[in-house]
């Protein structure tokens, strides 16, 4: 799907951008990217996915050219605006929700009935909150490079080395940096989010996602055991050779897994 246009949706206190992918309101699927990602870096999925005749992918509150945090953000801030979001829609085939992206759709499909749920390394609390001081000094002293820093390697375990080869690339640390000014309120949020006995009560299909090289290892694949744990109803599913970047890594992969457990629920 080459041909996109953005509309700008207004949430409580703020506002969200959706990138809209083919037609405007055809059978759809609905993108939520994750922490220190935005909808321009699920371009390339997007463009891999078949099946829906609209791919939606929602660049959240806190990050441009949608509108701020505000003051009460939680994990139910989001729910809501994901749920705003589907409403715009007249007929959404699937939710698919990354990494934190992918706890948001697995509220949101406690909340209201869903069709279909995809999640990609979907994350659960605890999950960074050893970060969560340094996370929050480096909060309220705006200092952008310190959040980075933090989040790469206390809450994704980056190896020093491989940060500061991160670091030596201007455009892309500009890049993390632009990204890291909400990761502080969502990481708290995920570790203060509530934990329901089931996740997705309402989803009539769930398919949960984890990438070969992070399966049982820490910190991805260990949050992910305990996310399938919560969600007895899910099918679990491995995409060989990923990680949890596959939306850069591999889009075609990805997309390709993903268009295919669109046909295996029809």
């Amino acid at each position: 799907m080459e041909r996109m246009i953005q509309n700008r949706v207004a949430v409580e206190g703020s506002s969200v951008v959706v990138d809209v992918y083919g037609d405007p309101d055809g059978p759809a699927i609905v993108v939520i990217p994750g922490v220190m990602s935005d909808s321009a870096a699920w371009s390339e999925v997007a463009r891999h996915l078949r099946g829906w005749r609209t791919v939606a992918v929602v660049n959240r509150r806190g990050r441009h050219p949608s509108g701020p945090l505000t003051d009460a953000y939680d994990v139910q801030t989001e729910v809501l605006d994901a749920e705003t979001v589907l409403r715009q829609f007249s007929d959404v085939r699937t939710l698919f929700g990354w990494s934190y992206g992918g706890l948001i759709a697995l509220h949101l499909a406690t909340a209201i009935p869903v069709a279909h749920l995809i999640a990609y390394e979907p994350i659960m609390a605890p999950f960074g909150a050893a970060a969560l001081p340094d996370l929050k000094g480096a909060y309220e002293a705006g200092d952008l490079d310190r959040s980075v820093e933090v989040a790469l390697g206390q809450v994704t375990g980056m190896p020093g080395p491989v940060i500061e080869s991160l670091r030596s690339d201007a455009t892309l640390w500009a890049g993390l940096r632009g990204l890291s000014s909400p990761i502080y309120h969502e990481t708290r949020s995920v570790n203060d989010a509530p934990q329901p006995d089931e996740f997705a009560r309402q989803a009539a299909r769930i398919d949960l996602i984890v990438g070969e090289r992070n399966r049982g290892r820490a910190p991805y694949g260990t949050t992910f055991d305990d996310v399938a744990r919560h969600t007895p109803r899910a099918v679990v599913h491995e995409l060989a050779g990923q990680a949890h970047l596959a939306h850069l890594e591999g889009p075609d992969r990805l997309g390709a897994l993903v268009s295919r457990l669109r046909h295996a629920a029809v």
